[in-house]
């Protein structure tokens, strides 16, 4: 009998130490860290000094943090990451998180696949190295000591004189429980969340400059968005050609930028919305917004619960919801098909017992 425990201790010994020598600890990378997935305000050296600081294998994990609809995760080559093309991609995640083990060694690439935002700094790209598990042999696992059995003592027979008569049991009833059943306690409905600040592209991949087919091109792309408080607008234009006012009702509909709201001339201009109502944009280079560059919103009031100072033109990067970011990942090493080590090794003492 003793052998047998012996053996079955050993047994379990070894299968712990190599389960947690070859089960190496993934590691999951937040991209951007706390900027999260979104268009930065530095351009792509934002994603790429992140990506510099940070060591890939493979196997590890990426995980982008976005706003649902506003961006999305597209892995692409390497010519069509230069070019921002989205036409041929590799593979595109519209769920956020998203979540993208990395599976081979090399270079990966990654852009937002939403029109302008690759070209306002949106991408990324990582160099992954070859996993080394396995590489080194495994350590011969350290010897598990166990104190001996103790001998059982001998029972001794109870005889008829001997054994205690039962005594009588006296069963109460049970007191009634004055404390509240779960069921019985009133469960408040959870108070509905304002939804997470939209980044809009203006004239999506067309971007901010004179239009085609007059002001109606930009009216006819604001028409099917919903723009709420906490939302932004981003303007992409060339530097010197082009520039952002907001102005009033009467100089917007007179082509006048006399007295500006504001005036942007940095691109890509950021603008967060940060009041309700009728907002008015138009470029103020002599003749461009006579020409249909301009642009009227409607903003609802039931946005994000927490906007940004009024009045700022370059806000930074929204960051995402509490809702959106990933959980940290569990350490692979620790646990077994989601059994920990530990839960095993009370089972191996239970049958030694």
């Amino acid at each position: 009998m003793a052998v047998s425990r012996s053996k079955t201790l050993a047994f379990a010994a070894i299968a712990i130490a190599a389960l947690l020598h070859s089960s190496v600890a993934q590691t999951t990378h937040t991209v951007g860290g706390n900027t999260g997935w979104t268009i930065p305000q530095g351009g792509d050296s934002v994603y790429s000094n992140w990506a510099s600081g940070n060591s890939f294998s493979v196997g590890d994990i990426l995980v982008f943090n976005f706003a649902a609809g506003a961006h999305d995760v597209t892995q692409v080559n390497k010519a069509d990451y230069d070019s921002c093309s989205a036409s041929n991609p590799m593979m595109t995640s519209t769920n956020t998180p998203a979540r993208i083990t990395l599976n081979t060694s090399g270079e990966h690439y990654f852009i937002c696949g939403v029109p302008g935002h690759c070209s306002a700094g949106q991408k990324v790209t990582v160099n992954v190295l070859a996993s080394t598990t396995g590489s080194s042999p495994s350590p011969s696992p350290a010897p598990m000591m166990m104190p001996p059995s103790p001998s059982p003592a001998p029972r001794r027979a109870l005889t008829p004189a001997s054994a205690p008569s039962p005594a009588p049991t006296t069963v109460s009833a049970p007191t009634p429980s004055t404390s509240p059943v779960a069921g019985d306690v009133p469960l408040s409905a959870p108070s509905p969340s304002a939804r997470p600040p939209m980044t809009y592209t203006v004239g999506d991949s067309f971007g901010w400059n004179i239009p085609t087919s007059g002001a109606s091109q930009f009216q006819n792309w604001a028409a099917g968005k919903d723009f709420m408080v906490g939302d932004i607008l981003v303007f992409n234009y060339t530097a010197g050609a082009h520039n952002v006012a907001e102005v009033t009702s009467d100089a917007f509909t007179a082509c006048t930028t006399v007295n500006p709201i504001s005036l942007d001339s940095n691109p890509p201009s950021r603008i967060t919305l940060t009041t309700a109502g009728e907002h008015f944009y138009l470029c103020a280079i002599p003749g461009h917004c006579s020409a249909g560059q301009q642009l009227s919103i409607n903003v609802s009031g039931a946005g994000s619960t927490s906007p940004s100072p009024s009045g700022s033109t370059t806000p930074s990067s929204p960051s995402p919801t509490a809702g959106d970011m990933a959980p940290p990942s569990p350490n692979s090493a620790a646990t077994v098909g989601g059994v920990s080590a530990a839960a095993f090794l009370s089972v191996v003492a239970a049958l030694l017992l």
